[in-house]
């Protein structure tokens, strides 16, 4: 523990960090960013930094640079390397967008949380270079059509372990994988929305448009750190098997809302001037489902509603579109679902604090659920990492005004459910052999490479508050032990 100091008022993030990059000068160790990372995200206190080789353990949330009131702690920066790739007249960009960011983009400029700026957002990244603007709701309707598909399966006909979770949050698998891997048999093998865009925009899209795939340069703007993690897990490059190009990433960037906001007022765009965009049509039309995917409990409620049409070959009913029992602010709800001739218990949970609540509590009754989404940050993706920063009292009627926002999306939209909506079935009937769960989708869309990370807790394993040396009391306890030595030895 020599590396790190105030670890009783800041947060250790080790300078390598893919995510996360800190400047100690700014640093007021105001404490803010400690109790995000060990309170609301169960992360510090849960390990010995003392015996892991001082190594701080990190899983992407962004969360204490979310919060951070000094500007000491930020998103590992990308704009320069896209910039670099628009100048490059050799290259095509395609920007993805996901559901999150159209609801905070606005607020670095002026607007009001949980104003919706689509248009203004497509036409700003359109100003900036991009080639084409994608949506990433499109890519959340095929994470439906692939984790309802798994859970029918799992549920219907045994095939896998129950719960299933879901896998969209980056944070929340590497949690899982560091301090619950006996999850990870649970953890649904579909790939998060951006991680099946980016493939199918290399492939699909790319042979769709003419466009020779070398030449992409796939970026995807999100309001989640975490992401920059996960373009970067070794399985995310289904697009260089599909070509035979080894060094092909699906995704090449990652760029957070606040880099966002930050490149647009670097180039002087006025924003609030700016004239709406849509997106490009193939692939930029999404369901009210792929919409919601933003909020907690979003990807729970577009799930039921697939798995419900699959299964009946009915539409999803008004108790399951609003699925009013899932959503809401509380840490954990749950609910049962009737399909056919099913009853299936959900719970969808955020913040990964209240994760470990929720799983002793599973643990300790015994309960059965068949299906569990956990987002690992406050309120889902519109509380993400990469959103803009929000001062605490404030901070929880910003992330309902951006859920509100989603919400009433949703309910304009027409196609309310991802097997409805007219271009995913064009993708899967001229792509993906006709169905989910094909041998073509399930080796670009799905990932088998979840991973044990144990071993970077340490010799002594997971702690907790109470045992681990590095928690505020117990750091409190051995400086008394030590300055009472001292005066011992005087």
């Amino acid at each position: 523990m020599r590396k790190y100091q105030f670890l009783d008022r800041r947060v250790p993030i080790e300078d390598g960090n893919i995510a996360l990059v800190q400047d100690l000068s700014k640093c007021k160790n105001c404490s803010l960013c400690r109790k995000a990372c060990a309170v609301d995200m169960g992360v510090f206190d849960y390990y010995d930094l003392t015996t892991n080789g001082d190594v701080p353990i990190c899983i992407h949330c962004g969360q204490c640079a979310s919060i951070c009131p000094f500007d000491s702690i930020n998103e590992r920066s990308e704009i320069d390397e896209v910039k670099a790739a628009i100048a490059d007249p050799n290259k095509i960009v395609v920007f993805q967008t996901a559901p999150a960011v159209r609801v905070g983009l606005g607020e670095e400029f002026g607007m009001e949380a949980g104003t919706f700026v689509e248009g203004k957002m497509v036409s700003a990244l359109r100003k900036l270079g991009g080639d084409y603007v994608l949506d990433t709701n499109f890519g959340a309707d095929m994470t439906i059509m692939e984790e309802a598909s798994e859970l029918i399966e799992r549920v219907l006909h045994g095939d896998g372990t129950l719960p299933q979770f879901t896998s969209c949050c980056p944070a929340w698998v590497k949690f899982a994988e560091t301090f619950y891997p006996e999850f990870l048999p649970n953890l649904s093998t579909a790939k998060s929305p951006i991680a099946m865009q980016a493939p199918t925009q290399k492939t699909y899209f790319a042979e769709k448009m003419g466009i020779d795939a070398k030449q992409i340069v796939a970026v995807c703007v999100t309001p989640c750190t975490a992401k920059k993690f996960e373009i970067r897990r070794e399985e995310m490059n289904a697009s260089a098997e599909y070509w035979n190009k080894p060094d092909m990433r699906d995704t090449d960037y990652c760029i957070t809302t606040r880099e966002l906001a930050k490149w647009i007022r670097a180039e002087e765009i006025s924003f609030d001037e700016l004239e709406d965009s849509t997106f490009d049509p193939l692939m930029g039309e999404a369901s009210g489902g792929g919409i919601i995917f933003g909020n907690t409990g979003g990807v729970m409620e577009s799930a039921m509603r697939a798995a419900y049409e699959m299964v009946t070959n009915e539409d999803a009913p008004n108790t399951l579109i609003p699925f009013q029992e899932i959503r809401g602010m509380e840490g954990a709800r749950e609910a049962d679902v009737v399909i056919g001739d099913k009853t299936l218990h959900v719970a969808a949970v955020h913040g990964t604090g209240n994760l470990r609540k929720f799983i002793d509590h599973m643990r300790a009754e015994n309960i059965h659920y068949d299906f569990i989404e956990v987002m690992a940050c406050r309120g889902g993706c519109i509380g993400g990492g990469g959103q803009p920063r929000v001062k605490l009292p404030q901070a929880d009627k910003a992330r309902e005004a951006r859920i509100a926002s989603l919400y009433t999306r949703d309910s304009e939209v027409k196609v309310k459910t991802a097997c409805d909506n007219p271009q995913i079935q064009a993708l899967y009937n001229e792509f993906f052999d006709g169905k989910p769960l094909s041998d073509k989708a399930h080796k670009m869309l799905h990932s088998h490479h979840f991973v044990s990370r144990v071993a970077d807790l340490g010799p002594n394993g997971a702690c907790t508050p109470v045992t681990c040396p590095t928690s505020v009391p117990n750091l409190k306890k051995a400086a008394d032990a030590a300055k009472a030595a001292a005066e011992a030895a005087k």
